[in-house]
């Protein structure tokens, strides 16, 4: 009886000592838990992706000038050479052209604010020294003038102008040509017979006959000449500067400094293309297309002047020849007493703005 308890007690310790190590060696058969999530970032995409094209800079802001202008080659010749080139496109401006007879004129617009800028010739720079408008840019200069004389006149010199009747437009360069013309022939106003007409009443006058001489500017300089048979021209120099301009009113450049830089800018560029000897024929085309005129009667006007170049306009601002040319001018209004000495700026900055000129040339 003792032995079989004692063998009923082991096989019991036996069985109790496999169920506690049974599961030990067991596979689990449920599947492993997910990896536990993390704050690292995704993989990229290894998908080709084309790089976004890098925007465009922005070109200067579109902006439209109304340009005053007079039915000539002086006139247009450098800012139809900067349109037709391209060079306002390139500073994103439009031009919209008026013509005028005179630079009088062209201010009285501007003053009525039907025109933003305007070229003129020598004469109505005596409104820019008197305060009505600015100078911003140079075009073109000579130092020969001339008057067209009629065929039974006599004239063969300034000299022979006296008892004559001479016809002339005041406020413009024919007045200060007349004068400069006066003072070579040692005369004055009272030795002739002084006609003062409207720029467009000089060529019919000349064809009625009923003056002996006349002083204007091209084209009505070359009308008489094509229309007068026998009448010539007699040229003079005075030592005077006769320049001419792109100007503006003294409000619109302080309020479009900018917009004058970025006009003279591309003014300059069709200037330099222009006044290459090689292009006379093709900016007189333009200048044809412009009046309605004839391309032979715009070739006659390319001698006039001297069209200034960057490189005449670089160095002529730099070493202050072009400054001189506005005194020179300006003592020539004095002397012709077109202003009154009191009324001359002692600083020709005072209404030529250099600065534009400037940063224009860089």
């Amino acid at each position: 009886m003792k032995k079989l308890t004692a063998l009923l007690l082991a096989l019991i310790m036996t069985l109790a000592l496999a169920a506690c190590g049974g599961d030990s060696g067991k596979k689990d058969s449920n599947p492993p838990a997910d990896p536990p999530k993390t704050d690292a970032p995704a993989e990229p995409e290894t998908k080709d992706q084309t790089p976004a094209e890098p925007a465009e800079p922005a070109g200067p802001e579109p902006i439209t000038l109304r340009i005053g202008y007079m039915p000539n080659y002086a006139s247009l010749w450098g800012v139809l050479s900067a349109i037709e080139q391209g060079c306002f496109a390139e500073e994103g401006i439009t031009i919209e052209l008026t013509e005028f007879p005179d630079g009088p004129s062209e201010i009285a617009a501007m003053e009525g604010g039907s025109i933003d800028l305007a070229y003129i010739g020598k004469g109505a720079h005596r409104l820019c020294i008197l305060g009505s408008a600015v100078i911003f840019a140079p075009s073109s200069v000579h130092t020969v003038d001339k008057v067209v004389c009629m065929p039974d006149s006599g004239i063969q010199s300034v000299a022979d102008l006296k008892g004559k009747t001479i016809a002339f437009n005041s406020g413009s360069s024919s007045e200060s040509t007349f004068n400069n013309a006066l003072g070579v022939g040692g005369l004055t106003r009272e030795d002739v017979t002084a006609m003062d007409l409207g720029i467009d009443n000089i060529v019919a006058a000349a064809v009625s006959g009923s003056i002996d001489a006349a002083v204007c500017w091209n084209p009505y300089s070359g009308q008489i000449l094509q229309q007068v048979e026998g009448s010539y021209e007699i040229e003079f120099a005075d030592g005077s500067t006769n320049i001419s301009s792109w100007i503006c009113l003294p409000k619109y450049a302080e309020e479009n400094h900018d917009v004058l830089v970025r006009f003279t800018r591309a003014l300059f560029k069709g200037m330099d293309w222009g006044s290459q000897v090689e292009n006379y024929e093709t900016v007189a085309g333009y200048c044809a297309g412009q009046t309605k005129a004839s391309l032979e009667s715009q070739l006659m006007q390319v001698g006039d002047a001297h069209w200034f170049n960057l490189s005449d306009l670089t160095s002529g601002v730099t070493d202050g020849t072009i400054k001189g040319y506005y005194e020179g001018m300006q003592n020539d209004m004095v002397k012709g007493e077109n202003i009154k000495p009191e009324e001359a700026k002692e600083d020709v900055g005072d209404f030529v703005l250099f600065d534009v000129m400037e940063e224009a040339l860089k």
